[in-house]
Order: structure tokens, then C-alpha cells, then sequence
């Protein structure tokens, strides 16, 4: 549906980009050296994305000219490199709805109310809006964010406890490796003897087993129980061979993978070819939807790597893409960051002056 009616508190945007992970933040730069401005939206309630969701202190070591860094840091040095374009944030909350005006912009409305009127919008939501794998144990909920757990915010917490982590990934043998000799005990349970983590993991987890540092248990969690005071105090854990046991724990924390979900992206009838969005081509990652972008995982095309160097490229050239649905009647040049005075300027850097 269409519309033109401008309301009282609607936020007028040449760019907004949905999605504040490093794809998402570095689509904020390269939309800022074309002196483009721009609103991000994110559903979690703080930016990062999944590297600051799922690993923030997992080493990365494929981002060009950086040996080694944790998600969390190459979350905070993007948002340094960002800072000078004064980028606002919309966190915590969904796009609901995105809908063509009759002047060829856009409405955007969120879960939070917030609205925009914008000229193009940059997808860069990665798998979409995820959700943890939850554990399927009647009443098991009500002890989520006290003793149980889906993901490791801060590890300190965890320290001198007993733990019971559930799953057969690399999230799950990361984790129980990093807190043998830190937890009180560690105990990984998975459903069968096959993992999907890599083989050293596994291999050191088998190690340490043998060592009697940590225990693998082969089973289901099928129950569990409260002590007087309401505290999960053991999991029921059911065999293959059918008996049922009782694992004494102070923490659980479970790891079975995420659950993405396009969510209302699936609505805004953009091409969509299992679960990704489709592009029209490789020079500026547009959808089907002329000025709207999509960047990052979210987006297929032939030749398609799910690795976030690829996403800084293609932010790189949505932006140059978009340029003209923002600024018509300019000619947008190609310049270096390394010898623009303009560059400079717009980044608040001085021009080096050589001899």
C-alpha cells in the first residue's frame, strides 16, 4: 500500500540500514564517505550482531590487515571508525513494515512505534532475526536467566560453579574446554557420539575425559529438580539405554544452534530463495525493490561466501548504488581515503602534507 501523508515525529532519512552487525556498521562508513547519512535499526539491544551475540570473545582471524580480534573488538573498532558520521541508533527493536510511497520513498515502521520516511534501506541482518534452540523440557523455562542459559555473557559468572553444558557443537566444546579449571566441574552432554564441532575440539574433550577434568555423557535431558528453595538443583538425564539419571549442576547452559527466522522480511515482497534475499546483481546488491539493498549474509547471488570481509565489499558498492536515489543530480566520483582533502574533511582528519 502506498502513501504520501507525512505525521508529526517521523523521522526523515536518506538511509536506513537494518541490522547493526559488523556488515551492518561498516555500511554505515562506506555511506558516510558519500556523505550519506544513516539510521540503524537492530532487534538485540546492543550492537554487534551475532559476533557480540554468540562469540565476543571467540578470535577472528580473517578480516584483511588484522591478525587476530574477538567479535567484541571488531565490534568497538567499528563503531570508532564510524563515529565521525554520527550514525543514530534504533536498538531493541523490529521493522514491522516497509511499504513504497508515492514519491518513490519509503515508510518504515518498527516494533517500538518509531517511524521513518527514507529514500533506500540497507538490509544487513545477517540470518535474519535469530533465536536460540531452546531446551524441550516441561518447565525447565522458568529458571532461564538464573541457571539457565543459551548463551555466555560474561564467563565470570560461571567460575567455581558445576555445569552441565548441553550440545555437540563448536559453541558447546569451545565452551566446556574454556571452563575446565574454572568451573567447580564440567559436565557436556550430547545425544549421540557424532559432533559437529572441529575434530581438535573434540579431540582435546576427549583428552580431558580420559583426565577425569570434565565428563561426557551420552543421553537426552529429559527432566529435572528443585531443591527446597525453587533452585534447579539436577537435570534428569535419559541414556540409549534407557535409564534415566540424576546429574547435580549449578548452572546449565545449552547450545543447540540458532533458529533463523526471516520474520516480517518475508513480507516486504522482496525475491526470497531459502530464507535469503535475492540480488539483482554483483555491482550494487540491490533486490528486486529498486532502493532497497541487501548486504551480508541475508543476501544470495551466484558465487555467494558467507564471510564478513565479502560483506564489507558489497556495503562498499550498495553505497556507491544507492547514491542516486539520494543525491540525483550529482555525479558521485570515485576517491581515496588516502589522498582526498574532501575525504579528510568528512572523516575530520587533517591532510598530510608530504615534501
Amino acid at each position: 500500500m502506498n502513501s504520501t501523508v507525512t505525521s508529526p515525529g517521523v523521522i526523515e532519512a536518506d538511509a536506513v540500514i537494518i541490522g547493526a552487525g559488523p556488515v551492518g556498521l561498516f555500511q554505515v562508513f562506506e555511506l558516510g564517505l558519500l556523505e550519506i547519512k544513516a539510521h540503524v535499526i537492530d532487534s538485540l539491544g546492543a550492537v554487534g550482531g551475532q559476533c557480540v551475540e554468540l562469540y565476543p570473545d571467540k578470535p577472528i582471524y580473517d578480516i584483511p590487515a588484522v591478525p587476530s580480534c574477538t567479535g567484541q573488538e571488531l565490534t568497538d573498532n567499528l563503531l570508532k571508525q564510524i563515529e565521525p558520521f554520527e550514525p543514530t541508533f534504533h536498538l531493541g527493536q523490529e521493522v514491522t513494515r516497509v511499504a513504497r510511497r508515492d514519491d518513490g520513498r519509503f515508510d518504515v515502521e518498527t516494533s517500538a512505534g518509531t517511524a521513518f520516511i527514507t529514500k533506500t534501506i540497507f538490509i544487513a541482518a545477517g540470518v535474519g532475526s535469530f533465536q536460540a534452540r531452546t531446551l524441550k523440557v516441561d518447565g525447565i523455562e522458568a529458571f532461564e536467566g538464573s541457571q539457565l542459559h543459551y548463551k555466555v555473557k560474561d564467563p565470570a559468572q560461571f567460575e567455581g560453579k558445576n555445569l552441565v553444558i548441553c550440545g555437540g557443537g563448536d559453541s558447546a566444546l569451545d565452551w566446556a574446554l574454556n571452563f575446565v579449571g574454572k568451573a567447580e566441574s564440567v559436565v557436556l552432554l550430547h545425544r549421540r557420539e557424532d559432533f559437529r564441532a572441529a575434530p581438535a575440539s573434540v579431540a582435546k574433550m576427549k583428552a580431558l575425559c580420559d583426565e577425569y577434568e570434565m565428563q561426557l555423557i551420552i543421553g537426552q535431558a529429559t527432566g529435572y529438580e528443585a531443591d527446597d528453595n525453587g533452585k534447579l538443583s539436577q537435570l534428569k538425564v535419559t541414556g540409549a539405554d534407557g535409564v534415566t539419571r540424576r546429574v547435580p549442576l549449578d548452572m546449565l547452559l545449552v547450545f543447540f544452534g540458532l533458529s533463523p527466522k526471516l520474520g516480517p522480511i518475508a513480507e516486504w515482497g522482496l525475491d526470497i530463495e531459502r530464507r535469503q534475499l535475492k540480488v539483482q546483481n554483483t555491482e550494487k546488491f540491490e533486490t528486486n525493490v529498486p532502493g532497497i539493498f541487501a548486504v551480508g549474509d541475508i543476501n544470495t547471488y551466484p558465487g555467494k561466501k558467507k564471510l564478513i570481509l565479502s560483506g564489507f565489499h558489497e556495503a562498499a558498492l550498495a553505497a556507491f548504488g544507492a547514491a542516486p536515489y539520494i543525491f540525483p543530480d550529482k555525479k558521485i566520483h570515485m576517491q581515496y581515503t588516502t589522498t582526498s582533502p574532501k575525504l579528510h574533511k568528512v572523516l575530520g582528519v587533517e591532510t598530510p602534507v608530504f615534501d
